[in-house]
């Protein structure tokens, strides 16, 4: 399979989209300054990484996801379910809300405790996700007038669904992302196989900003520190003898062995074969 990406415009901005690729290990989706999405999955499986949860996709759910950094991410056992990915989004500006519900979303105070949202889809969800499947196929029929009643449709059964009080404070919460302390987004993704850069970005941070950040939270810098970790976890993992080396590797977030094996070797001073012979399960 290969990359394939089409989109429909209105007012000068992408609002639906159908974006097909072949499987990938991870790929960043970055903050876009107000806008947030709904993702359709089509076909294949994946998961999004944000601050501090993992949630899995499938063609049995959809996600709201707020503005903000957040990964897509394709494990092994993932992999072999499908060769490829096939997504169908909905982008949601407020310049665009605003004018379409012709009301001011700053008047809304209301807000809700996600930031990332796995949604069931249900039958009118499907209708949904087939009629724009329709449009984006044959794009001639996306004037503004058809997009512009799209986007309304879709508004208001997202507002039912998450039992908004009203269109207006369902479109206000979903441009406020909620706030994720420091020490959270670290310690939720310490068995991940992110690294400095992508651990910093999930941050909102620059890597530099974020070594100095960690440095004075923790008193460490973060390359140490979370191979401390991670070796930890992998010695009392290692302790249970039916537990496969290769897999205890991956369970602390280490994409290859060779590369556990030395992180283990640097920290303990033995290798995660020769360690587990001094134990006993």
């Amino acid at each position: 399979m290969e990359v394939r990406e089409q989109f429909l415009m209105y007012k000068g901005l992408p609002v639906f989209g159908r974006v097909s690729k072949p499987h990938f290990r991870r790929e960043a989706k970055e903050y876009a300054s107000q806008e947030a999405c709904f993702i359709f999955v089509n076909e294949g499986e994946f998961s999004v990484r944000a601050q501090d949860e993992v949630l899995e996709l499938d063609s049995n759910t959809g996600l709201l996801a707020k503005c903000l950094n957040y990964f897509y991410e394709i494990s092994k056992k993932q992999q072999q379910v499908g060769d490829g990915l096939d997504v169908i989004g909905v982008l949601l500006h407020p310049e665009i809300m605003e004018g379409i519900f012709e009301a001011d979303l700053s008047q809304s105070s209301y807000q809700v405790n996600f930031n990332l949202k796995q949604v069931q889809i249900d039958a009118l969800f499907d209708a949904f996700r087939q009629s724009i499947a329709i449009l984006i196929d044959n794009p001639d029929l996306a004037d503004e007038a058809m997009l512009k009643n799209k986007l309304k449709e879709f508004v208001l059964l997202l507002t039912k669904s998450s039992n908004a009080p009203t269109s207006l404070d369902f479109l206000a919460a979903i441009f406020k992302p909620n706030h994720v302390e420091f020490k959270t987004v670290v310690q939720s993704n310490l068995y991940s196989s992110l690294s400095v850069d992508e651990l910093a970005k999930l941050c909102h941070m620059s890597t530099s900003s974020f070594k100095r950040k960690f440095k004075n939270v923790y008193n460490e810098s973060p390359k140490k520190y979370i191979a401390q970790k991670k070796v930890e976890k992998a010695s009392a993992l290692l302790k249970v003898k039916e537990n496969r080396v290769s897999d205890v590797a991956y369970d602390v977030g280490f994409e290859t062995v060779s590369t556990f094996n030395r992180s283990f070797k640097s920290v303990t001073g033995k290798s995660p074969s020769a360690y587990r012979l001094t134990q006993t399960a």
